[in-house]
């Protein structure tokens, strides 16, 4: 059974940081792309950032400078490093993986989902 499990999520105040973390499971997911997505109440949701399996990332702009993507192979794992954290960060953040080895940007691409994990940023 594939799993994506996310973790690392919490409050916290403007300016902190956060790792988040996802534990992949089930599938070899080193052999395609991953991505993290966030939704906050009442928005759809939506990209933050996607690396494909050879490593190769993207961002959103509204992230782009703040947040870094990172996998570690061996481990099945997913890291998002999440610094100089807004208020308008705060969502559910979710990991997801691909079919593809790229990375994308749309949420239909990818095919395995987490349950998310909360992030709340205060100001």
């Amino acid at each position: 059974q594939v799993q994506l499990v996310e973790s690392g999520g919490g409050l916290v105040q403007a300016g902190d940081s956060l790792k988040l973390s996802c534990a992949a499971s089930g599938r070899t997911f080193s052999s395609y792309g991953m991505g993290w997505f966030r939704q906050a109440p009442g928005k759809e949701r939506e990209f933050v950032a996607g690396v494909s399996r050879g490593g190769g990332n993207t961002y959103a702009d509204s992230v782009k400078g703040r947040f870094t993507i990172s996998r570690e192979n061996a481990k099945n794992m997913v890291y998002l490093q999440m610094n100089s954290l807004k208020p308008e960060d705060t969502a559910v953040y979710y990991c997801a993986g691909s079919t593809s080895v790229y990375y994308d940007t749309r949420p239909s691409a990818y095919r395995y989902w987490g349950q998310g994990t909360q992030v709340t940023v205060s100001s």
